[in-house]
């Protein structure tokens, strides 16, 4: 009987297969995922006694939010598109949030405890216009409750309670821009006040019931203005004239409209240039912004200005806030090296301050940009202040009581470039104390972990598994691992700031502003907009750290001069900064190194002139060697003008510079502008590498893959096909397809798609390339795939010419020989629309491939890459279904289990890149946008190496079982053999 048991026991263990799945105390474990919200531009706070105190907020991300006052944490938030910016935003009745959008043609309401749509309404209008929005304050709902939106050249009266439209006026008609609306709670009259022609001030009074205008002037400044009216109250505004040297305050009364101009050189003694009205809300006063300082005013006795002081340029206000009937509070930030100057001061008494703190700050966050303000009542009855600021790097901090509540590192919303870097090797020597420490800890989790295998661990000791596993310290260590799942992601914002995420648990490890450095020099503030590898130390990885250049500009266009910064990967310190330098209007790396492993870079400028960096005697030795194997090509979308470049001679100017070269074109190819414009272009990624470039067919034939690093997928469409999906009919609208290569210029393959247009989105890898577009004809999405085989190769199977050295494989590839190729390609449907495509790397090339699909979802699908194999048949052959290929069909399929987001989001999904890990079976995964998301993936699954999640345990006590058991056994088959003998 004990031999039957056990003989079940080993055939159930034999039989059972393993299941790939994912439990939800898993998620987590390989992956994270990081929300943000953007950098804040409106902010509303609702801190009412009952209900969670909160912040909602605007971001330049199009996003709205509810922020918990407590801890900075979401409660909601909701992403808009791309093109829908939030203009304004606000609180109605109490109890829900009121977006205006789109430039005054959307306005929403939301829930304010859960963030879900109350409603929507899409006003129309005859012109781009500013977006103004002006809710009343009282709190009763009823069918009279209005609000009123100006966008579009209209203005719009709007139920509060369902949005429905109740009446609008068009004010457009002569060329009037509504600056202010003004209304008063209960009044039966709105007014819209602004400019018509930037010299003449229109006045429009309107009935609140029904819109109809019930007074209309207008009044000419022969100075004209510059910038905008900004109103100090109901019935005084003030504004810079043309000449931005005088000052106008502009009063109405009675719908009459007065002047009264003041020089500025009046009230700043060495005032030079223009001067600029920051925009600001405070009762009767203004600021004046000059080259040399910022001045507050205050408008006194109708039309009189009087300077109430004077600060730098690094002061920050606030609006003002009411705090008792006939009081107003503003706070104003004043920055001193690595601390603040918080000051609040009343709007009666400006010589007085209401609070003054000084808290210390991160000189890495940058200066202040924006500051809100709100009150609270203290258990003394006196007045306390909460302050939320948006700072130069995008992040957004609340002080209270001179201390930082909780700050969000919200630059990572704008991410613009990711590199990954190694780190540090760790050295040998642990203290005994530690190894122990380690010891106790591991045995404690084995123990947890055989009870929660055997199902006796309670809801607590389950939760500590669960923290353990997240907290591993193998998973956040700060030195690599064998696996190479340990990394360093250098992320570059769009804010000029790097910041350094710890691929283990997403944490930031060092950040740097690189802003900080060129703020005053002649460059001002650059754009930093690409990031690359400079160093990456292999033999010297124990002495030297990686390091990476980080390249900027001084202004917008491409003849802007450029500024270059090399940081230390390790401790995020700037090493050297160069610049500002020539113009960079191109970035090529080259897969050259010298002896300090420091990678060589040609950097083009906006004369087609190429420099070389580092610039080293060595570096310039390697690279006139090299000089006639770089090539490179640029892209002209608007003549639709393809050119190959190459390299000549040292450049022709005044001053000799060896480390400067001419360019001269080698190739052109001329599209014809009037059918075809450049959509889109793709490249293979220049450190992917290829494991073989034979394949073997079903037949036991070779096919040999046509490997270049030189090729160029390149799309086209006609010129109506350029807009949005749907704006071109089928007929009218063709995409081309184009494989070129780069160094000759030679076209290799083209293909049209009748009735096809963009967007088009595409990837290259190894020999194949795969793109993404939409059939109008069909009306869905389809992604079609390219295979190119070398055909000059196809003959040479013969072993004997191998060994004999007569084998072409042995004999140098130049790109300028002719080329035998041969072409196999397929198209599928494919339900999603696509923000981005990428393909796995694995350090090998040995993995199965994948191509990952950021979807319109902003969910990040995986797609085997069998499923783009152009050999699909209908009915393959058994041969055929060995070697994998799978049965053809119309569409690609779409599984559950594929999506490598699970069902998180990374909304606004932006790019997607993929780096190798040591084991070959692995590749990391970086998806970012508004939100970040982190995880490894096993394309075919982890063939070389146990999952983290292998239960030790239960194998040491199986094994021990089974021992056990074979010792029982043998004993109980001695005794039976024994005894059968005596019989």
């Amino acid at each position: 009987m004990a031999i039957r048991v056990f003989m079940l026991l080993v055939f159930i263990i034999s039989t059972s297969r393993p299941i790939s799945s994912l439990y939800e105390d898993q998620v987590g474990l390989a992956d994270w995922h990081r929300q943000y919200i953007g950098k804040v531009k409106h902010a509303v706070f609702h801190t009412q006694k009952a209900g969670r105190k909160r912040v909602i907020v605007s971001t330049e991300e199009n996003v709205v939010a509810s922020l918990d006052l407590r801890h900075g944490e979401i409660f909601w938030r909701h992403v808009l598109g791309p093109k829908d910016v939030i203009d304004q935003l606000d609180i109605a009745l109490g109890k829900y949030v009121v977006t205006l959008s789109s430039g005054g043609s959307v306005v929403r309401a939301w829930g304010l405890p859960d963030g879900q749509m109350v409603w929507e309404s899409r006003l129309q209008g005859s012109r781009s216009s500013r977006s103004l929005l002006v809710i009343q304050k009282n709190l009763k709902v009823g069918k009279d409750s209005l609000m009123f939106v100006y966008g579009n050249g209209y203005i719009h009266a709007v139920a509060d309670a369902d949005g429905e439209v109740i009446w609008k006026k068009d004010l457009a008609s002569e060329g009037f821009e509504a600056h202010q609306l003004m209304y008063a709670d209960g009044s039966d009259a709105l007014y819209a006040v602004g400019l018509i022609d930037s010299s003449w001030v229109g006045v429009y009074q309107l009935n609140v019931k029904n819109g109809a205008v019930l007074g209309h002037e207008k009044i000419l400044f022969p100075g004209g203005f510059s910038g905008d009216l900004l109103f100090v109250s109901n019935d005084k505004a003030v504004a810079v004239d043309a000449s931005g040297t005088n000052l106008v305050v502009i009063r109405l009364r009675n719908g009459q409209v007065y002047f009264h101009p003041t020089p500025i050189a009046e009230f700043i003694l060495d005032f030079s240039g223009v001067g600029i009205i920051l925009p600001s809300k405070i009762p009767e006063m203004f600021i004046l912004r000059t080259e040399t300082s910022v001045t507050f005013f205050k408008v006194v006795n109708e039309d009189e200005l009087r300077v109430v002081e004077k600060f730098d340029l690094a002061s920050t206000i606030s609006d003002s806030i009411p705090l008792s009937e006939g009081d107003d509070a503003c706070v104003m930030i004043q920055q001193d090296d690595d601390k603040i100057i918080l000051t609040v001061k009343s709007n009666n008494d400006w010589t007085s301050n209401l609070a003054v703190e000084k808290i210390q700050m991160d000189h890495q966050r940058g200066q202040v940009q924006k500051v809100f303000l709100n009150s609270y009542v203290r258990t003394d009855r006196s007045n306390g202040f909460r302050v939320l600021i948006v700072l130069e790097d995008h992040s957004l901090l609340l002080l209270q009581q001179g201390e930082i509540v909780w700050s969000r590192e919200d630059g990572l919303a704008s991410i613009i470039d990711v590199k990954a870097s190694e780190l540090p090797i760790e050295k040998d020597g642990v203290a005994v104390d530690k190894v122990e420490h380690g010891l106790l800890e591991r045995l404690k989790g084995h123990l947890l972990k055989v009870k929660g295998s055997l199902m006796i661990a309670t809801p607590d000791d389950l939760a500590t598994i669960q923290k353990m596993r997240l907290s591993s310290s193998d998973k956040t260590k700060m030195t690599r691992d064998r696996n190479g799942f340990r990394k360093l992601l250098i992320v570059l914002t769009r804010a000029g700031k790097l910041f350094a995420l710890h691929t283990g648990d997403g944490r930031i490890v060092w950040s740097l502003l690189l802003n900080s450095h060129w703020r005053s020099k002649t460059c001002g503030i650059p754009s930093f907009f690409s990031l690359h590898q400079w160093q990456d130390p292999h033999h010297h990885a124990l002495d030297e750290n990686p390091s990476m250049l980080v390249i900027g500009r001084c202004g917008d266009s491409l003849d802007s001069a450029g500024v270059l910064s090399i940081v230390d990967a390790y401790r995020g310190k700037e090493l050297d900064h160069i610049g500002p330098i020539h113009s960079i209007a191109q970035v090529i790396p080259l897969p050259f190194t010298d002896s300090l492993e420091r990678r060589l870079h040609l950097l083009l400028d906006a004369n087609q002139q190429a420099h070389l960096y580092p610039r080293t005697v060595e570096a310039l030795g390697i690279f006139q060697q090299e000089l006639g194997n770089i090539y490179w090509y640029s892209v002209d979308r608007d003549e639709s003008i393809l050119r190959g470049h190459g390299l000549k001679k040292t450049c022709l100017i005044e001053v000799t510079d060896n480390f400067c070269v001419d360019a001269r074109n080698v190739w052109t190819i001329v599209l014809p502008s009037d059918t075809e414009k450049i959509i889109a272009t793709a490249t293979r990624s220049p450190n992917e590498v290829v494991h073989t470039q034979a394949k073997v067919t079903a037949e036991h034939d070779v096919l040999y893959k046509h490997i270049s690093k030189n090729l160029l997928f390149l799309a086209t469409v006609t010129p109506k096909a350029e807009g949005p999906i749907g704006s071109v009919t089928p007929d009218a609208s063709s995409m081309v397809v184009y494989v070129i290569e780069t160094v000759s210029g030679r076209i290799l393959h083209r293909v049209t798609h009748p009735g096809s247009q963009g967007p088009v989105h595409a990837i290259f890898s190894e020999n194949w390339v795969v793109y993404h577009f939409f059939n109008l004809k069909a009306h869905r999405y389809e992604m079609a795939v390219i295979e190119i085989y070398d055909q000059a190769r196809a003959e040479n199977k013969d072993m004997l010419k191998l060994v004999l050295g007569a084998h072409n494989l042995t004999s140098p590839v130049t790109a300028y020989s002719r080329l035998e190729v041969s072409m196999k390609s397929q198209s599928y449907f494919f339900t999603h629309s696509v923000k981005a495509m990428v393909v796995t790397q694995t350090i090998k090339g040995i993995t199965s491939r994948q191509v990952l699909v950021g979807t319109v979802g902003d969910q990040v699908l995986a797609l085997d890459k069998r499923f783009l194999d152009p050999r699909r048949t209908v009915n393959p052959t058994q041969a055929e279904k060995e070697e994998g290929i799978i049965p053809l069909t119309d569409s690609l399929p779409l599984i559950p289990q594929s999506y490598v987001t699970h069902a998180l989001k990374v909304e606004g999904l932006r790019d997607i890149v993929t780096f190798p890990a040591k084991l070959e079976s692995t590749t990391l995964v970086f998806a970012y946008g508004i939100d970040l998301f982190f995880a490894r993936l096993a394309p075919s699954k982890t063939y070389d190496s146990l999952t983290e999640e292998f239960n030790y345990a239960l194998l040491l006590i199986t094994i021990v079982a089974l021992v056990v058991g074979i010792f029982v056994t043998w004993i109980w088959s001695e005794k039976k053999e024994l005894q059968d003998k005596w019989r």
